[in-house]
């Protein structure tokens, strides 16, 4: 068989130019209306995203100038107080909301990431009961959060379990509103490790188990926490659902997490904000400092254990 050498270069330049003018037909705009509409569209998503930094930077600006009076230690060290407001403190929100978020994440990794794990390597895709479930799940992402509440007041709180108004009570309702997002976060990160990894692992005669616990899910890792970060982020700063079952108390002690009243520090600076005397307004300013602190604390060590997964997987 003879090959013509000096056509094959001829074809490549062909081929990428081909490749090229297709690509070029897709994104370039054809005439002056498609230009005008791709700049009004960036143009507007510009606007949009401005205006949304501009009203965070407003917010934060406001509450570090109105709060910055009261920061410091006795806002952490202690607790609410009527009687002396000028030294009060979210020492008992504090706590509740480590205990609230902690049940949380000890909830929704194995169960989120075990549901993540079924639906992607075990479940059978043509099962009609497989399917409701993923559609389920997918329409439960966008449920409004008080509804969540109102399932957790009538089945957590009163109902089957009947926990009462404590924090494991307040750990549930918000495990299960931010189950979803776990659950599809893990999913998509299971899904994006390569085919052939789980082919190598079952050639060498690895089981599915083996496979997925020493190949598969150190490889997501690194998404599973980013879809961790996102779901606590969310938790910690809901206050909806947890004014329905029971975080509402004016709480002065150290909370528990099976037995006794809570707060949160959401619905802490929601009490001091509704409060007439200007020192409980300095204080919830101050206490949106302090709640920012804490959600950035948490995800910082989300993501510094993010970051060390993926440059383990890179080695």
């Amino acid at each position: 068989m003879v090959i013509d050498k000096g056509k094959s270069p001829q074809r490549s330049r062909l081929a990428v130019a081909g490749a090229r003018a297709a690509t070029e037909s897709i994104y370039s705009t054809g005439s002056i209306t498609d230009r005008v509409g791709n700049v009004l569209f960036r143009s507007l998503l510009l606007l949009g995203m401005g205006f949304a930094l501009l009203g965070l930077a407003s917010i934060l600006i406001w509450a570090l100038v109105e709060g910055a009076p009261r920061l410091d230690l006795n806002l952490i060290v202690e607790g609410p107080s009527t009687i002396t407001p000028e030294t009060a403190g979210y020492r008992g929100a504090i706590l509740g909301s480590l205990y609230v978020i902690g049940g949380v994440v000890l909830f929704i990794v194995p169960v989120g990431v075990g549901a993540a794990i079924y639906l992607e390597e075990y479940a059978d895709k043509t099962r009609w009961w497989n399917r409701a479930i993923e559609v389920n799940i997918q329409n439960l992402a966008a449920v409004p959060s008080i509804v969540f509440g109102i399932l957790g007041l009538a089945f957590i709180v009163r109902g089957p379990l009947s926990l009462g108004f404590v924090a494991a009570a307040g750990s549930l309702t918000l495990s299960l509103l931010v189950l979803p997002t776990i659950i599809l976060s893990a999913r998509e990160a299971i899904k994006a490790v390569p085919s052939s990894t789980r082919l190598g692992s079952l050639g060498l005669g690895a089981t599915q188990w083996q496979t997925i616990w020493h190949h598969v899910l150190p490889g997501a890792l690194p998404g599973i926490l980013t879809g961790l970060i996102l779901a606590v982020s969310r938790a910690i700063g809901e206050a909806a659902p947890l004014l329905l079952v029971g975080a509402v108390t004016f709480v002065t002690f150290d909370p528990s997490f099976w037995e006794g009243n809570y707060s949160v520090l959401p619905v802490q600076i929601f009490n001091y904000a509704g409060r007439p005397q200007e020192e409980f307004r300095v204080l919830a300013a101050a206490g949106v400092i302090l709640m920012l602190a804490v959600l950035l604390s948490m995800n910082s060590f989300a993501i510094w254990l993010r970051n060390h997964y993926e440059n383990k997987n890179r080695k």
